[in-house]
């Protein structure tokens, strides 16, 4: 896991019915492309071809930074659920900053193309891109967009019936339909919705674009203190997100969610996306994926939870979230404890503890080499569908010497009001991540991500 990194071939196959790249009518095209399957190369945020490498860098030092990001990332998400009185254009905080997200996408906007260095997050729902010109903007990587420069740009007039879906949307002067996207924490991202071409890299060195995509040209978006990110693709599902402009399916394969050395993490948007193997029932609630958790094994045997603390009760304000921008999972108290002391009953008759922090379950010793052996958890959501987690996946190596369980306790976030639980990306890893969100379905099946390449 150490950053030895081999050249790979950096965007996978892309197949989908190239459209007309005209400057754009103002009749907005049809957004379900049934045709489309989109396939773009996933970035790990500490991969040679991402800005943040850093030959210095190493597991520990990623670990602790996905930790870290995660504690964060839970606790926003129980703010927003928690809040009494729901805000629609309101969304968690995606963390743009060098040390808040792991998974980035390049792509290139507009005509000339201009490159661009995006989160990937399934926690917000608008793509937005900074542009010129730029009253109160980031410093980023590369360079910034200018509409004036591209000749596939067009504005969104006012009237508009996708005007209506704006975050906080409302009409300037020049019948421009602007948005204000706040964030729990963090500065807003604040400009016009337009419509504009996206780009993408071929595996055979080619290029394809998706026309009329629309997306926020943001002229404000604070200051983030890593200079790096150059936009967010919101993949969480409302109008405006780019999962619901290319149809009603996506999904993601992760190999490893600490290795920058796997090529073949990727995305799949559009109608074309692989929804196989397990499936189980999908809720989309402002913009946030809700399954249903039943219960949770150790190899055989079936622990002894009551079902009904993982339900979404919304005077409860809980539920369970498959979430991709925290590494770690979250269970409420019941279910993490149920789960920690079996583990506890496994190991600690022949490994040493090692503290780490007052709630973290940690052993001296190496995954690879101390749990051979180890049973498989496996995680039973409805629908008979099971979500099986490997020692890799279970467990993370926070120090060279030492390892802890990488499944945390929901109150540890230090919020008490909320039963709130999630299943975060080392639980999901090695597994293709499908949402068909007008069927209502998630879909998970294991399997090398190399071999949806093709």
């Amino acid at each position: 896991m150490e950053p030895t990194l081999a050249s790979a071939q950096y965007f996978l196959f892309l197949t989908f019915t190239i459209l007309s790249l005209t400057r754009p009518s103002p009749t907005f095209q049809a957004m379900a492309l049934t045709s489309t399957r989109l396939v773009i190369k996933v970035v790990h945020r500490d991969s040679i071809h991402s800005p943040y490498y850093n030959k210095n860098d190493n597991v520990t030092n990623r670990v602790e930074r996905a930790m870290k990001s995660s504690i964060l990332r839970f606790t926003y998400l129980q703010r927003k659920v928690r809040r009494s009185l729901p805000d629609p254009d309101f969304q968690a905080d995606i963390l743009p900053s060098v040390d808040g997200s792991m998974f980035f996408m390049n792509i290139s906007i507009g005509q000339p193309p201009v490159p661009q260095f995006t989160v990937m997050d399934t926690g917000s729902s608008l793509l937005w891109i900074p542009c010129l010109p730029c009253k109160r903007c980031s410093k980023q990587f590369g360079p910034i967009f200018d509409p004036e420069k591209s000749s596939t740009y067009a504005y969104l007039p006012c009237n508009s019936q996708f005007c209506h879906y704006a975050p906080r949307g409302r009409c300037n002067l020049l019948n421009q339909c602007e948005y204000n996207q706040i964030y729990i924490h963090g500065d807003p991202s604040v400009g016009i919705l337009a419509r504009e071409q996206l780009i993408f890299k071929t595996s055979d060195e080619g290029s394809a674009a998706i026309p009329d995509v629309i997306f926020g040209c943001s002229q404000e978006n604070g200051n983030f203190k890593d200079h790096q990110i150059s936009g967010v693709i919101g993949l969480g599902f409302k109008k405006l997100s780019l999962a619901a402009q290319l149809g009603s399916n996506f999904s993601y394969c992760i190999g490893s969610v600490f290795d920058p050395n796997y090529s073949h993490n990727k995305l799949i948007l559009g109608n074309g996306a692989v929804l196989q193997g397990d499936s189980t029932p999908l809720e989309v609630i402002d913009g946030q994926y809700y399954v249903t958790l039943e219960g949770i094994s150790v190899g055989e045997k079936r622990l002894i939870i009551d079902s009904s603390i993982f339900k979404r009760k919304t005077w409860k304000k809980s539920g369970v979230i498959i979430d991709s921008g925290s590494a770690t999972t979250w269970l409420v108290q019941q279910g993490f404890e149920a789960l920690r002391n079996e583990v506890q009953i496994l190991l600690d008759m022949w490994l040493t503890r090692f503290w780490y922090n007052a709630w973290a379950l940690c052993y001296m010793g190496t995954i690879k080499q101390d749990l051979v052996g180890f049973p498989a958890v496996t995680f039973h959501l409805a629908r008979g569908a099971d979500l099986v987690l490997d020692t890799e996946s279970l467990f993370v190596q926070i120090q060279p010497y030492a390892f802890c369980m990488a499944v945390l306790p929901s109150y540890a976030a230090g919020d008490n009001i909320t039963t709130l639980s999630l299943i975060g990306m080392l639980a999901q890893q090695n597994y293709n991540i499908a949402y068909d969100i007008y069927g209502k379905t998630l879909s998970f099946q294991r399997i090398d991500c190399e071999l949806l390449d093709d």
